[in-house]
């Protein structure tokens, strides 16, 4: 397609290759709801309004017609999914564009996770915009599989394999002036650069928005994201599996701020994608909350195509490309049909668009990256005093609370108490052999019996284990081992589901379907076993990300995250 057959077209020299006529169309820029017709020419729209002509017309009898969908920061492999999957669970939504941030894979597998991550995305009806990992590793106080320096960074924007500099985790290096991080932010200069800093405010806040960073997406109440927002950042509101912000946040959407708002599922499962949506959900929720409909497509089209400089989508208009989504009521908006380059990919919730030649084959760096000691995997922790540091994992978010509880003690060894909810956690090296490990103990997750154990545990992603005792933690352990990367849950010696990753310890390479369908099966014999919560595994997967407050346990060690050092598990007294 050249432009001057795209300009002949919205002159209406000659025909479109499709006309969706007698639409109402959903005016993100004029704030109206227009009743138009859309002429569209290879995979861009060439006109809107009357009068065009073209090879083949669409009458949607005044169904809606608004801009296709844009996630302002996912991580696919959250999905456990590999990026042709997750797009098979988001394009029916309605979603047609994710801004995404690899540094999951690449902190396991570096370069070659982001280009993996890159070229799998590439072709795909999903348009990615693919975020620099700047946290590889995301701290020294883990071991990650890879490390990433500005040069990495810098190869990476020069062979064009991504966008901008995703999340800044390491709040304390920009604020601070770190030489390291400072170098990364330069190698972005004039690109998208998104932060994560999690309370962050006063002096310390105008210090991480003057090194450059744009976005935000870790608040938690209304009064931090106002702050934010005030200072010039664009609020980045989340509402991912395991944490639940969106309704706490919605209060702070007025008219007069919402152009620097936009909506993201950050980490989402693939039960939680197929059941409850993708940011189609996030949009429901806020008209229904009571933010005008109009508006409230801003958030998910417009505000995040302006916010990462992607100018070609987020609203539909002359030369924009042909992203869409068709539905029918505007109170609570779902997709009947969506278009992506003036295709259509999706209607009535089902995938219509052939990915089947969408992904590459797994690089052998990619696939084989389980090296665990097992010799080395000791799982005692001899008492060294009667109280402990306890990990209070708080439930739908990804803060924690610290606190200081008496240990159970026997026969000389601190163990799970699982009638005070008082759960044994391990962190196992797993990218090098290295035979590390740390323990530690952990409230919150609700297991009466049996263990949790996954290679998914942000951002390092080594080996987590949590359970009620020993023998059950060993088990889904070894299982997750066997699998080469995974998640399991045992009672005793018996493993009673588990979920091959194969894919970096991170992914699956099946259908999605199939993947939350063995999930389902995971969060159902947690429920046997006790736990309460939602999703115990993605609970499970942030209680090693040490760059969230309060307490959090690496395979280094315990950390304070507020002191942003290690802290001893036995406390004096």
């Amino acid at each position: 397609m050249s432009l001057t057959d795209l300009l002949a077209v919205a002159r209406g020299d000659e025909p479109a290759d499709l006309l969706l006529r007698g639409g109402r169309l959903v005016n993100v820029f004029s704030g109206t709801i227009e009743e138009a017709d859309i002429a569209i020419y290879g995979e861009r729209i060439a006109g809107i309004g009357p009068g065009y002509r073209a090879r083949r017309t669409v009458d949607l009898r005044g169904a809606f017609v608004a801009p296709g969908l844009i996630d302002a920061h996912v991580h696919i492999e959250s999905s456990l999914c590999i990026p042709a999957q997750f797009a098979a669970a988001v394009l029916p939504c309605g979603v047609t564009s994710a801004v995404i941030d690899p540094h999951e894979i690449a902190n396991v597998a570096g370069l070659a996770g982001v280009r993996f991550m890159a070229a799998s995305c590439r072709g795909l009806p999903l348009r990615v915009a693919v975020m620099a990992p700047s946290a590889v590793p995301a701290t020294p106080m883990e071991t990650s599989g890879a490390r990433l320096d500005a040069d990495d960074l810098a190869t990476l924007l020069a062979e064009g394999s991504v966008h901008g500099l995703a999340e800044l985790m390491n709040f304390p290096g920009v604020v601070n002036g770190d030489a390291d991080v400072l170098a990364k932010i330069a190698v972005f200069a004039g690109r998208p650069r998104d932060g994560h800093a999690p309370a962050l405010s006063g002096h310390r806040l105008n210090a991480y928005a003057a090194a450059g960073v744009q976005t935000e997406h870790e608040c938690t109440t209304v009064e931090e994201a106002a702050e934010k927002l005030a200072r010039g950042f664009y609020v980045l509101i989340r509402e991912a599996t395991n944490a639940h912000n969106l309704h706490t946040l919605l209060p702070l959407i007025t008219e007069a701020n919402q152009r620097r708002i936009c909506f993201c599922t950050d980490d989402r499962q693939p039960a939680d994608l197929l059941e409850q949506g993708s940011v189609d959900f996030m949009l429901r929720e806020a008209i229904a909350f009571g933010v005008d409909p109009v508006s409230a497509f801003r958030l998910v089209t417009l505000n995040s195509a302006e916010c990462y400089g992607l100018h070609d989508r987020g609203a539909l208009a002359a030369g924009r490309l042909a992203d869409l989504m068709i539905f029918d009521d505007l109170a609570a908006p779902r997709a009947r049909q969506v278009y992506a380059g003036g295709q259509l990919v999706a209607e009535n919730g089902r995938l219509v668009a052939d990915l089947s030649l969408a992904s590459p084959p797994v690089p052998a760096a990619i696939g084989a990256t389980m090296r665990v000691d097992w010799n080395a995997v000791d799982l005692r922790i001899p008492a060294q005093s009667k109280r402990v540091r306890v990990i209070g994992s708080l439930e739908n978010q990804l803060v924690t609370e610290e606190r200081i509880l008496p240990a159970t003690i026997v026969d000389g060894e601190a163990v799970a108490d699982p009638t005070r909810d008082l759960l044994k956690m391990a962190v196992i090296e797993r990218h090098t052999a290295s035979g590390g490990q740390s323990l530690g103990f952990i409230q919150g997750i609700g297991l009466q019996r049996g263990a949790l154990a996954g290679t998914v545990a942000h951002d390092h992603h080594n080996l987590v284990v949590i359970g009620a005792d020993d023998l059950s933690m060993l088990s889904a352990a070894r299982a997750v081992g066997a699998m080469g990367g995974g998640l399991a849950i045992a009672e005793g010696e018996r493993v009673l589901a588990r979920l091959p990753l194969p894919v970096a310890g991170l992914m699956s390479d099946q259908p999605v379907a199939a993947v939350a369908a063995a999930y389902d099966e995971l969060l159902s014999a947690a429920a046997e076993l006790g736990s309460p919560l939602h999703d115990p595994f993605m609970a499970m997967s942030f209680m090693a990300l040490e760059v969230i407050p309060k307490l959090k346990l690496t395979d280094k060690g315990l950390v304070d995250v507020e002191k942003f050092g290690f802290v001893e598990l036995f406390v004096d007294g």
